[in-house]
Formats: structure tokens, sequence, C-alpha cells
């Protein structure tokens, strides 16, 4: 499955279950799971560590 295929069949989800309040913490989740791929091996993990 694609993910566009999986983004939009959460959206179809999210628009026909009235669960719009869903889509913040779904797009938190996105964001820091893209920084958590990001700052794997780089050298801005000691300050990405001083975040949390």
């Amino acid at each position: 499955m694609s993910k566009i295929g999986l983004l939009k069949e959460l959206w179809d989800f999210l628009k026909t279950r009235k669960r719009f309040w869903l889509a913040p913490i779904i797009i938190i989740f996105i964001i820091l799971s893209i920084l958590i791929i990001f700052v794997q091996s780089s050298a801005v993990v000691p300050f990405i560590y001083s975040l949390f």
C-alpha cells in the first residue's frame, strides 16, 4: 500500500466518522517520527536532546 493511499484512507476515516479532533494528534506524531528519522545519524542529536 502506498503512503498516499494510506493518507487518503486516513482522511476518509476522519471525514466519515467526524473525528477531526484526531488530526492534530496525527500531525504531531508524523512530525515527531520525521524528526526521529532525520536525527538518528546526524550531528544535531545533542541539540534535539536538550529540547526534551
